[in-house]
């Protein structure tokens, strides 16, 4: 195992908060470009030990650190190795990826099984890792052999292709996903916070009296108080910022002001 540096091509930002993760395996990667993606997409799902079994362009490879985008503490730490098998000797359990398995009874999960089991796996103190095969051809009989259970993507059966930053990434997705803990949904509001139902009565009546003013009800009289309740539940239905009330109002008084001065326009419009 040996470990390399990489050139010194300017600063780059550190990790923010990691998550002790599966170690990533490509053998054979042909693309310099390739390993800084994959290098990338490890680093947003809080993977960082990236092992490389023979790159085709050697390594350090400038190529990968400029499309990192700043993952390059992944890329420091780099290891590489001349076969598949010594850079998994030292893992307790080995993952495949493959489209399929040639010849050979092994189990098969999905990337949401497969990390499951892998965060299991962990918890019991086993460290595991995932093999990826080259760009063009995938993982030959051999690698795939060494793994303990294959992994396939259930995707388009006529064009499952994946590039294979996007296969690190879906893998490393699913990881990171699977004991996470953030709310499926969240609104961002804007600065003020939500409008008081105090805010919320001001827009209503002041709605209500341009209404007015404009004889909206002139022709709907008998439907006004359905109007009114259908006005009152819209407002209340879609959560309003404090600032977007006002500006509401601000849009209100807006229309009112310039109502005498189109109607004076208009009677001074030739004929």
């Amino acid at each position: 195992m040996t470990g390399t540096n990489r050139p010194k091509l300017g600063k780059y930002a550190p990790p923010g908060p990691l998550r002790r993760g599966p170690v990533i395996v490509l053998v054979q990667p042909q693309l310099g470009e390739n390993i800084g993606a994959a290098a990338r997409a490890m680093l947003n799902c809080g993977i960082t030990e990236l092992r490389l079994v023979n790159p085709r362009d050697g390594w350090p490879n400038p190529a990968a650190y400029v499309l990192a985008s700043k993952a390059d503490p992944v890329l420091d730490a780099v290891s590489v190795f001349s076969s598949t098998a010594d850079a998994v000797a030292d893992l307790h359990r080995v993952y495949a990826t493959t489209a399929r398995l040639r010849d050979m009874m092994k189990e098969v999960v999905t990337p949401r099984e497969a990390a499951a089991r892998m965060r299991q796996e962990q918890t019991e103190g086993h460290r595991v890792g995932i093999l990826f095969g080259p760009e063009r051809t995938g993982l030959d009989n051999e690698d795939v052999a060494l793994a303990h259970i294959g992994i396939t993507v259930p995707l388009n059966p006529g064009f499952s292709s994946l590039n294979l930053a996007q296969a690190v990434l879906l893998l490393g997705y699913e990881w990171f996903t699977a004991t996470d803990d953030t709310a499926p949904s969240r609104l961002d509001t804007v600065r003020g916070g939500f409008a008081s139902q105090e805010e919320l009565q001001g827009l209503f009546d002041h709605l209500v009296e341009e209404l007015n003013q404009s004889a909206f009800f002139h022709n709907v009289e008998p439907k006004r108080g359905a109007i009114l309740r259908n006005l009152r539940s819209a407002l209340q239905r879609v959560p309003l910022a404090s600032q977007e009330v006002h500006t509401f109002r601000g849009m209100l008084k807006a229309i009112a002001q310039g109502r005498p001065l189109r109607a004076s326009l208009r009677r001074k419009k030739p004929d």
